[in-house]
């Protein structure tokens, strides 16, 4: 609630406010057409590794009505990114031109892909492994610690060191990550109306709009920012609880995701000392009162989480850092000095270094 009282009260707040509301709109609409969806014929689960949402037959036209749709969604996307790069640049409180287009294309293709649901069903599921899904994702939370490093630190508001040129790269371009991240995993499921999917498709909504809005004020809204990231606690939490029910493990992706936000994201909105360690406390008194219950020991699922998100945050960096390194050495040197032919044995000057040293007469 307090997160939600400073989002209506930032600058760029009446665009939020209205991601929110067409989000929850088109996650009512998932919902009503999934009710035609209950009669599909599927395979019997297998496991954790197993997508249950899939057809036992699938056929040429349904595997190509999902990537034909996700490339078209991919390709549209990108382009808006790069025409805002390079032709906007400028941040505003409103909406330039092509945020509202961007908007409109990303609604579209989600009309686009309720219409592929209730005709052909399935989703890229059909050909691609559960986990690719869950690494987009995971990938985009990595990024935004990245990128956010030197505002709000990594650990208790202290910078990692990662390098500058890392950073700057991250955030010029995490765009083009962020998209492909959303869309892929849009397009991986089906438009079907469990609850697990249709608390993702909200939170999948959120994040475009959100990547619709680039180069406006609500797009860098630090509660905005904020309350996608923890989102992703709420949706896992749920995901988890519906799943395996109360001795599943919920408590894995709650306080995992809630330990990321004592630890680091917390401390990026401005919150007073005072306010952030009554809630790093109330985190521990949490963790400590579930785990007596669910058995202290298993409290190690609290660190699996971040401890991944931590680490992955160094590799991502060290990627990054191998990929411009390898740029650098790739790339065309500058041409050589301007050389004069040496006369009489003497050594070559450059010939501007020649005329600057001429005299006036």
């Amino acid at each position: 609630m307090f997160s939600m009282l400073n989002i209506t009260r930032s600058p760029g707040s009446r665009a939020i406010v209205l991601g929110l509301t067409a989000s929850a709109v088109l996650t009512g609409v998932v919902w009503l057409l999934g009710q035609r969806l209950h009669d599909v014929a599927l395979l019997p689960d297998q496991g954790a590794a197993w997508y249950y949402w899939q057809l036992p037959e699938p056929t040429a036209v349904t595997r190509a009505s999902a990537w034909l749709g996700y490339a078209a969604h991919q390709i549209v996307s990108w382009g808006l990114i790069y025409y805002a790069q390079t032709r906007v640049r400028q941040y505003t409180s409103g909406l330039h031109k092509v945020n509202v287009v961007a908007l409109a294309a990303n609604f579209g293709f989600i009309v686009l892909h309720l219409v592929q649901t209730q005709l052909f069903y399935d989703g890229l599921a059909q050909d691609v492994s559960i986990f690719s899904s869950q690494a987009s994702v995971v990938m985009l939370l990595v990024a935004v610690l990245l990128m956010e490093n030197r505002r709000r630190g990594l650990l208790l508001g202290k910078p990692a060191p990662l390098g500058q040129e890392v950073v700057r790269f991250v955030r010029r371009y995490h765009g083009y990550l962020f998209s492909w991240a959303i869309i892929y995993t849009f397009w991986y499921h089906p438009m079907e109306s469990t609850s697990g999917h249709l608390i993702g498709f909200f939170y999948m909504f959120l994040l475009m709009a959100q990547g619709s809005l680039f180069f406006t004020r609500a797009h860098t809204n630090r509660w905005w920012t904020l309350l996608l990231e923890v989102m992703v606690a709420v949706h896992g939490t749920l995901v988890a609880v519906m799943n395996s029910g109360a001795e599943g493990m919920w408590p894995m992706f709650l306080f995992g995701f809630l330990a990321i936000f004592v630890l680091t994201q917390m401390h990026g909105v401005g919150l007073s000392r005072r306010t952030r360690w009554v809630l790093g406390w109330a985190f521990i008194a949490a963790v400590l009162g579930v785990y007596l219950w669910r058995g202290i020991g298993r409290i190690d699922e609290v660190v699996r989480i971040p401890v991944i998100e931590y680490a992955l945050v160094g590799v991502l960096a060290a990627l990054v850092w191998l990929g411009l390194r390898i740029a650098a050495l790739l790339r065309p040197r500058e041409a050589e000095p301007d050389y004069p032919p040496p006369e009489d044995g003497g050594s070559a000057i450059p010939i501007s270094a020649m005329r600057s040293s001429r005299k006036r007469p």
